[in-house]
């Protein structure tokens, strides 16, 4: 017996972006639109009526700011939510408050060319709507929740450094272990799923709430304690050797594993060039694309770490790399952070013996 299709219901205001896509949804042959709606007021009874799997949200609609009704959604009724909208590509900070409210993934809108441009994402639409069907959805952390508590620095080299891949989920999965960490910590390089356009935002938002500073990564620059290094979208973020220095190294060669940026180009650059000086972690995200790394990062001695299945909002790349013998740990999205620290000063210790 065939699995049940997913059930989609679109949210647009644009009967034209609604229709596109029904399109494309309904191509798939496991998946389907089972209403659409011009504004959140609609979608609410749609909800009601047909409990879907997904939804597709727009921004910017009449009557209710997707924004607001993604936040009462989130409140009273958590479900998958993909953002599909002209405003996530000029308008990042949006798209990252959508994700912060609880959005699962986001597909920006082609600013020209609508009806091509959008038959051109119809394989990344269906591909994030299968991942989000079998997503956990996250109630948004909310506004007045105390700040993590603060964890203590180890003294260690700046030979050491933390690197981080993630993808679906990855944005407030990432936030969640660099807040707690303390400005003394080791340098942080990450690859997160991104294209171009969000990832200077996305930097800059972690920049004001941590302890750390957080930035996009520039070529050639100098890799420094205290600092996290997030690749820009659509650029691999390579670890490299200056002399006695790390440094960053950006290039725009193929997508790896479909990715580019990808998680995997930066654990095997971290694994050729710091050895068990560097600590590999992959987070939540779709795919496999970080597995075959971190194997590579903990056969050359790094100690390596697996966001759980039960804190992740999708398994893939976590449970592909625990399945590949890359994962020396397994562990839940609030242990990240304090298992860094902790593995960061017994190196350093065995060091100083």
């Amino acid at each position: 017996m065939s699995a049940p299709r997913i059930k989609v219901l679109c949210v647009d205001d644009s009967a034209l972006i609604r229709d596109l896509l029904t399109e494309i949804i309904n191509q798939q042959p496991d998946m389907e639109v089972v209403a659409v709606a011009p504004d959140p007021l609609v979608a609410r009874d749609l909800i009601k009526r047909h409990d879907p799997d997904v939804i597709t949200l727009d921004v910017e609609m009449p009557r209710m700011d997707g924004l607001d009704f993604l936040e009462r959604l989130m409140r009273l009724r958590p479900m998958p939510v993909l953002m599909v909208s002209s405003l996530t590509q000029a308008g990042s900070e949006v798209t990252l408050r959508a994700l912060e409210l609880g959005a699962l993934d986001f597909v920006a809108k082609p600013s020209l060319g609508i009806r091509h441009g959008m038959q051109a994402y119809a394989d990344e639409i269906a591909e994030k709507l299968r991942a989000a069907a079998r997503s956990r959805p996250q109630r948004a952390r909310r506004r007045d929740a105390p700040a993590p508590k603060m964890l203590k620095a180890p003294l260690v080299s700046s030979e050491k450094l933390i690197i981080i891949g993630a993808s679906t989920g990855g944005t407030e999965a990432i936030r969640s272990v660099l807040e707690p960490l303390p400005a003394g910590s080791p340098a942080i390089l990450i690859t997160q799923h991104m294209p171009g356009g969000f990832t200077r935002s996305f930097a800059e938002r972690l920049d004001r709430l941590c302890q750390i500073t957080v930035k996009e990564a520039q070529d050639g620059e100098r890799i420094l304690p205290g600092h996290a290094y997030i690749a820009p979208g659509d650029t691999h973020l390579r670890l490299a050797r200056s002399g006695a220095n790390y440094v960053a190294r950006l290039d725009d060669g193929p997508p790896v594993n479909r990715h580019r940026p990808s998680v995997d180009v930066l654990f095997h650059s971290a694994a050729t060039q710091a050895g068990r000086n560097a600590i590999g972690v992959l987070l939540t995200g779709m795919g496999k694309d970080g597995a075959a790394g971190l194997l590579e990062m903990r056969q050359a001695g790094a100690p390596t770490l697996a966001q759980d299945e039960a804190s992740c909002v999708v398994f893939g790349m976590p449970r592909e790399a625990i399945a590949l013998g890359g994962a020396g740990e397994v562990v839940a999205l609030d242990e990240v952070a304090p298992r860094l620290l902790t593995l960061v000063a017994a190196s350093g210790r065995a060091q100083r013996v």
